[in-house]
Formats: structure tokens, sequence, C-alpha cells
């Protein structure tokens, strides 16, 4: 699908989607704590899409509608052979991992840019923890049989802290951790995104799961704690917040063609994307945190330095921003951006180039100079987040903008083009109608 976009400005008030990072990790929670859950606000990506059907294969029975979903689990009780991730990063990862706490040959696959990310963290790591796999040398499918056993293990942190995430809720709902006999702990390289973790180990709270006592991001121990029975729990309820990461391109369009006001954002949120606002006030950008949500209002932006190392996912809505900021911005932490949905880097470079916004990079670090925005015919490389940054910097450019495989945001935010046009942007869809 292809929209187009044409120089508009921006009005109202619009609430954030709801977070996947929390709706998936809340999927996880809710397989491995026996008993029914009800989460509220559930999103409904093409990613929480993919979490839902993930624990119904892995035996949970989920009921749905939309402002609910209700889980039964009584565990990881596999009911089907296969898994199937779709796109998601974040579900190959987490829920390996919790799979692999079953005696039961599973295979785990998944579709599009999921294929070639690199997988080869579990062929070193899940072997330690007595677990068969088989990988296609580094990537998907991979086939894994358990049933995991929680050792101390030393892993590597700098290519994703999702791998962490999962084996955190593995080691939590493992028999070593819920018989309180054993001590254990998970070492940790170079971590990278700490924020995430910090949003792993408070779902993991709220679900009342053994957590581990965090050594400042080095180590993660599980201490002997005989009345720790987190996966049996009575009925608990679980509401989904708001999402920064999608939050993020609300905020930088009404910066940019506001005024505009985002309500359902929490400040004090464990995810790492929430430091869209930091880059916003360092912009000089028109800000108020307000209590019903903060609001934007077009100011003269100016160029920054941010670093976005722990917050990735930033650097598009960071680059759409940067495009309207008067002189250089610099942004740290390009390394981050090679295993996504595409390779952000050269795409940003690439997409933005066709609309005259000069990137640069230099190892880790992105310079975006910025000025006139020109209108151009640019791919979104099926990234839903290059889709999106591209619709926010094409709300002021000079002159009209079409965006090829558009859906492409299906993936995190599938209301994006209708609250977009809601909020006032010109938005054409060609043979299709909101």
């Amino acid at each position: 699908m292809n929209i187009t976009i044409h120089p508009s400005s921006l009005k109202g008030n619009i609430n954030a989607p709801a977070s996947k990072s929390s709706m998936q990790r809340a999927c996880a929670a809710a397989l491995l704590r026996r008993g029914k859950t009800i989460i509220k606000n559930p999103g409904h990506s093409n990613d929480d899409k993919a979490a839902i059907s993930i624990i119904e294969k892995l035996g949970a029975v989920v009921e749905s509608n939309l402002n609910k979903i209700i889980v039964e689990s009584n565990g990881v009780n596999p009911a089907s052979t296969e898994i199937n991730c779709g796109e998601s990063g974040l579900s190959i990862r987490m829920f390996t991992p919790i799979a692999a706490l079953s005696n039961q040959e599973i295979t785990i696959n998944g579709t599009g840019s999921l294929a070639e990310r690199p997988m080869h963290f579990f062929d070193s790591i899940l072997p330690l923890l007595d677990v068969n796999i088989k990988s296609n040398n580094g990537k998907l499918p991979l086939t894994i049989q358990g049933p995991l056993v929680s050792k101390n293990i030393e892993v590597d942190g700098s290519l994703s802290s999702q791998f962490l995430t999962g084996l955190l809720f593995a080691f939590a709902a493992s028999p070593q951790i819920q018989h309180g006999a054993l001590e254990l702990s998970i070492k940790v390289n170079n971590l990278k995104s700490k924020p995430y973790i910090d949003l792993t180990l408070d779902v993991m709270k709220k679900f009342g799961m053994c957590i581990p006592k965090n050594m400042n991001y080095q180590e993660f121990i599980f201490q002997i704690d005989p009345n720790c029975h987190s996966t049996t729990d009575a009925e608990m309820i679980y509401n989904v917040e708001g999402d920064w990461s999608g939050g993020a391109f609300l905020l930088v369009a009404g910066a940019i063609a506001g005024p505009l006001s985002v309500s359902g954002l929490d400040l004090t949120s464990a995810q790492a994307d929430r430091a869209i606002v930091d880059a916003l006030i360092l912009a000089n950008a028109g800000i108020a945190i307000e209590a019903k949500g903060i609001k934007l209002i077009p100011s003269s932006l100016s160029g920054f330095e941010f670093d976005a190392t722990d917050c990735p996912d930033l650097f598009p809505p960071l680059v759409a921003l940067a495009a309207y900021c008067k002189g250089a911005t610099t942004i740290k932490g390009v390394s981050r951006l090679t295993h996504k949905e595409s390779n952000r880097a050269a795409t940003l470079k690439e997409e933005f180039g066709k609309m005259k916004v000069q990137i640069d990079w230099d190892d880790d670090i992105m310079q975006i100079n910025g000025g006139e925005v020109r209108g151009a015919v640019v791919h979104s490389h099926h990234d839903h987040r290059i889709a999106m940054a591209c619709a926010v910097a094409a709300l002021k450019a000079d002159g009209a903008t079409t965006i090829e495989s558009a859906n492409a945001v299906n993936k995190s935010y599938p209301d994006f083009w209708k609250d977009l046009k809601s909020m006032g942007a010109a938005v054409k869809f060609p043979g299709y109608v909101l």
C-alpha cells in the first residue's frame, strides 16, 4: 500500500497506542503464572498478535476482545510443535527460552526480516542450560528441546537486551528457582538498552514472579527464597501502558506541525523511549507537561546532541525531528541499528536523502544537517519506523511525499495513518478509504 502526505498542520488531542513492549511481556508473564490473567488496553499490532498466538501454541487459552484479553494458563504445556513469531524480534528472543522450559521438541520460526536476524546467541547459551538446539547457521528456523535447567551463566548483552529478558522470564519460572533451593546468577557483559530490562523486571514484579537482584546490570542474582511461588497466584489484572515508541512520532509531529496534545504516556514508565522528551527539550521544542497529556507547539528548533544507545528505536523519530532543526544534530548509538527490520542507519540516510536531508555517520555517531525538507517518493523498506519517520517529516515538507509499502506500520502501530488523518493531516490512500 502506498500513501501520499501533503504538507499539513495538526491540531487536537490524540491517545498514544498501547505499548507492544509492555503487551508482549505481559503475555509471557500471563503464560507463566498459572491461573487467570485479564490484560486491559491490549495492543493489536502484528507483534502483539504474534505474542498472543505464541502463548496459545505454548498452552494458554486466550479470549480476546477490543478492550481486554483473558488468559487462562497452567504454565508452559505446548499445544503445538511449532511457533511462529512473525517479524517480532522481541517475541523470538523472549519466548525461545520460555518454550525451552518444556521437554517437547519445538520448532521456532519467523517471517520477513526476522529470518535474517542473527540468533547465534541461542546456539551458544541454550546448550549450557541443557537445551538441545539446531539452527540454520545462527538463523531461523530454530529447533529446541528442553527442559531448560537454570544454572550460573555469563552472557553477552551487546547485541540486544531482549535475549536477557527471555532468560530472566525462563529462570524465574524454572523448577530450580521455583523450589527456592538454589542461588543462581546471570552475569552480563556490555548490556545495551538497560531501560528495557527495567521494564522486564517491572512486569515480572507486577505479576508476582520471582525477580532477581539487579547488581548494576552486570549480574542478576536469583536468591534462595522458599516462599517464592511466583507462578501460582489468584486472578490478576494488568493494564498495558501507552507506547512511548509510537508516541515519540506523535510528539515529534506536534513539535513540527502542531499544536497537538498527546495523552496516555506515563512519564514514570520504565520504557526507554520516554527519553524522547529529553530530546525535544534539547531541540528547543515547544513542549509542556500538562495534567491531561503532553502538549507540543511548533517553535524554532535547534540542532542537538543525543545518546540513543539505550533507546535505538528513537533514531527514526529523532531524525525526523533533526530534519527541521537549524544546524547539525548528532546522535550516538548507530551500532544498534544494523539488526532491525532494516539496516536503519543506511535506510534513514537513503530515504531522507531523497527528501534532501543530509545524513552521515562515522563509527557510532550519526550527523543530520537540518534545513529545508522536500517532498519525494520514498520507501519504507518494510520497516514500520521508517514509514512513520518519513510521514512525520512530510508534514511540513516542500511538496507532497509518497511512502511506498506504507502498511509496514501494522507491525507496531496499525492505527497510525488513521490517527494522523484524525489530527488534520492531508493523507491520501489511492483506492483505500480509512
